[in-house]
C-alpha cells in the first residue's frame, strides 16, 4: 500500500464559475465512497459541496463520515457546506477511509437543526452503521418496538432505526454481505412505495445503495485519468496520487465530473460496493 499526496489544479474563478452553473434539483444529495484502500474525498467532496449554496440550493445542513477500521469520524453541520467552516476543514484535511457517506440537505421534513443533519449512526452486533437518505417519506409510520429510535424528527432517521430494527430481527448476528443485500432489498421494497427512497449505507465493510429516482456510479482504476469537477473549475490527475492497484467507486446524485462516463442506478435494486468495485448479486 502506498499512499501518495492528490494536488488540485485551479484553472479559473470559482465564483464566476458557479454563477453560470444550473441549480441543482430540489430534495437532498448523497456521496459516497468506496475504495479498495484507504483513500481521501477531498476531490468530490470540494465539488460537492458547492452543490450546498454556490451551484445548488442544498442549504439546510450537512454531514459526512469517515469509516476508519471499526471506528468512525463523523462531522455534521446545521451550517450550508459551502461556506461551513469545518466543511473547510474537509476540503483541507486528507482524512483517509474506505467507505464514505455525505450528504447535503434540502429540509423535506423536520426543522434545519443538527438533530436533523444526516449522515445518522447507530451500533449493530458491533459495528458502526451509517445512513444518509435522498427523499420524502409520506405516511410511513412503523412501530419501533427495539432499542432503535430517533433523535431528531425526519422522515429519513425514521427509516434508518425501522431498517436497524428489521435486521436485528432478521439476522442473530453479523450475516454475510449478500445475506445482508438480500434482507436489505426486501426492506426498501417495503419503504419504497412511501415515496422517494434514494439512500446510501455502510458498516465499514461495505457499501449498500439504492435508488428510486437519481444515483449515479463510476469506478476508477488503473490506468487513472484526469477528473474536471462540474461544480467548480477544478482538475485533478489521479495518476498521481494512486498505484496501479488502487480502485475507487463514487457514488452521487448527479454527475461530479463533466469529462468522465457516470453510470445511472438501476431503479429499485440494492447495489453492493465492496473493496473498490460493484458487486454483482445473484
Amino acid at each position: 500500500m502506498r499512499w501518495v499526496p492528490c494536488f488540485f489544479t485551479y484553472t479559473g474563478s470559482f465564483t464566476g464559475f458557479a454563477a453560470t452553473r444550473k441549480k441543482s434539483k430540489a430534495m437532498c444529495q448523497l456521496l459516497g465512497m468506496n475504495c479498495n484502500t484507504p483513500t481521501d474525498v477531498r476531490f468530490s467532496f470540494s465539488g460537492f459541496s458547492q452543490r450546498a449554496g454556490n451551484t445548488g440550493d442544498h442549504t439546510d445542513g450537512w454531514g459526512i463520515a469517515f469509516f476508519e477500521g471499526k471506528g468512525l469520524r463523523q462531522f455534521v453541520d446545521r451550517e450550508r457546506a459551502s461556506t461551513s467552516p469545518i466543511a473547510q476543514l474537509i476540503r483541507n484535511y486528507a482524512i483517509k477511509s474506505e467507505n464514505v457517506i455525505a450528504h447535503i440537505r434540502k429540509a423535506t421534513q423536520g426543522q434545519v437543526a443538527l438533530e436533523n443533519c444526516h449522515p445518522f449512526v447507530r451500533e449493530l452486533w458491533g459495528f458502526n452503521w451509517v445512513f444518509a437518505h435522498n427523499g420524502n417519506l409520506v405516511d410511513f409510520a412503523p412501530k419501533l418496538h427495539s432499542h432503535f429510535y430517533p433523535v431528531g424528527t425526519t422522515d429519513s432517521e425514521l427509516a434508518f432505526c425501522w431498517i436497524m430494527q428489521e435486521l436485528a430481527k432478521s439476522h442473530a448476528g453479523m450475516p454475510t454481505l449478500h445475506e445482508l443485500s438480500i434482507t436489505l432489498a426486501d426492506l426498501a421494497r417495503r419503504i419504497s412505495p412511501h415515496g422517494t427512497f434514494n439512500f446510501l449505507l455502510s458498516n465499514g465493510q461495505a457499501l449498500w445503495a439504492h435508488a428510486t429516482t437519481d444515483l449515479c456510479f463510476i469506478e476508477r482504476r488503473h490506468p487513472f485519468a484526469t477528473a474536471h469537477l462540474s461544480d467548480e473549475d477544478v482538475s485533478l490527475d489521479f495518476s498521481t496520487c494512486t498505484t496501479p492497484d488502487d480502485r475507487v467507486a463514487v457514488i452521487v446524485t448527479a454527475p461530479l465530473t463533466k469529462n468522465e462516463t457516470w453510470t445511472p442506478f438501476e431503479k429499485g435494486r440494492i447495489h453492493l460496493f465492496a473493496h473498490g468495485r460493484l458487486v454483482v448479486l445473484q
